[in-house]
C-alpha cells in the first residue's frame, strides 16, 4: 500500500537556486530548494481530492492557523471548490482562522488560541483544521484537546509539511503533504521571524540567513 504522503528522505538531493526564479533579496539566505513551488501545488491538488473522496458530510469548517498556513488553506480550497464544480458530490465549506501560540514549562506545553470569538460554534459541526507544519507534534495535540472541549462533530487536521524530529511525540495528521528531514525550513508562507513568506518554493534557510533574521 502506497504511503499517503511523499516522504522526502534525509540524503534526497537538494535543488540548486540556480535552476529556480526567487526573490533576490534572499539570495544569500538559501541553502538550497527542498520542495519547489510546482510540486507543492500538483500535491495540494491531490490532498484536496483525497479530502473530498474521504468527506461524507455536506458541510466543512475549515480552521486556518495563521499565519504559516494561509497559502497553503488558500491553495487547498481553491482545488476543494474546483472539484464541488465538477463533480457529483458538493460540499458546503465555511472558513474562519485561529492563531495558536504555544509555550512551555517544566510541566506541560499549554498553547493559546486567538483570533476566533466564539469557538462555541463549533459544536456539531465537521472541522478540517489547516496548518502549514507540524514539529513535535504537542502543539497540534494539545489543540486538538482544547477544540474537542466545543463538541465538534468531526475533527481532522490536514497539514503540508511534517518534519522528522527526535523529539516527536508520533502524532500524525489525517493529510500529509510531505515528510521532511529535520532542516532548517522557511518559503510558502513558512517563515522565520517573518521572513521567506513572500517565497513561492519551500527552502533550506543557511547559516547566514539565520544569522541575518535573527530576532536581536
Amino acid at each position: 500500500m502506497a504511503q499517503r504522503f511523499i516522504k522526502i528522505e534525509d540524503d534526497h538531493p537538494l535543488y540548486s537556486t540556480a535552476h529556480f526564479s526567487f526573490p533576490p533579496h534572499y539570495k544569500d539566505d538559501i541553502e538550497s530548494i527542498l520542495i519547489p513551488h510546482g510540486l507543492i501545488t500538483d500535491r495540494i491538488e491531490r490532498m484536496a481530492k483525497d479530502i473530498h473522496e474521504g468527506f461524507e458530510a455536506e458541510s466543512m469548517t475549515i480552521l486556518c492557523i495563521l499565519k504559516g498556513g494561509f497559502k497553503f488553506c488558500q491553495d487547498l480550497m481553491h482545488f476543494i471548490k474546483a472539484i464541488n464544480r465538477n463533480s457529483g458530490k458538493s460540499i458546503q465549506l465555511g472558513l474562519d482562522f485561529l492563531r495558536v501560540r504555544s509555550y512551555k514549562n517544566e510541566q506541560s506545553c499549554d498553547i493559546t488560541i486567538e483570533g476566533s470569538d466564539d469557538l462555541t460554534r463549533l459544536k456539531e459541526k465537521n472541522v478540517l483544521i489547516v496548518e502549514d507544519i507540524v514539529d513535535t507534534g504537542r502543539t497540534m495535540q494539545k489543540l486538538l484537546a482544547t477544540l474537542q472541549q466545543y463538541q465538534p462533530k468531526s475533527i481532522k487536521v490536514a497539514t503540508l509539511l511534517v518534519k522528522r524530529r527526535p523529539d516527536s511525540t508520533g502524532y500524525k495528521p489525517d493529510y500529509i503533504g510531505f515528510e521532511t528531514p529535520n532542516k532548517f525550513l522557511g518559503g510558502y508562507a513558512l517563515d522565520y521571524n517573518e521572513y521567506f513568506r513572500d517565497m513561492d518554493h519551500i527552502c533550506v534557510v543557511n547559516d547566514a540567513g539565520k544569522k541575518k533574521y535573527a530576532i536581536r
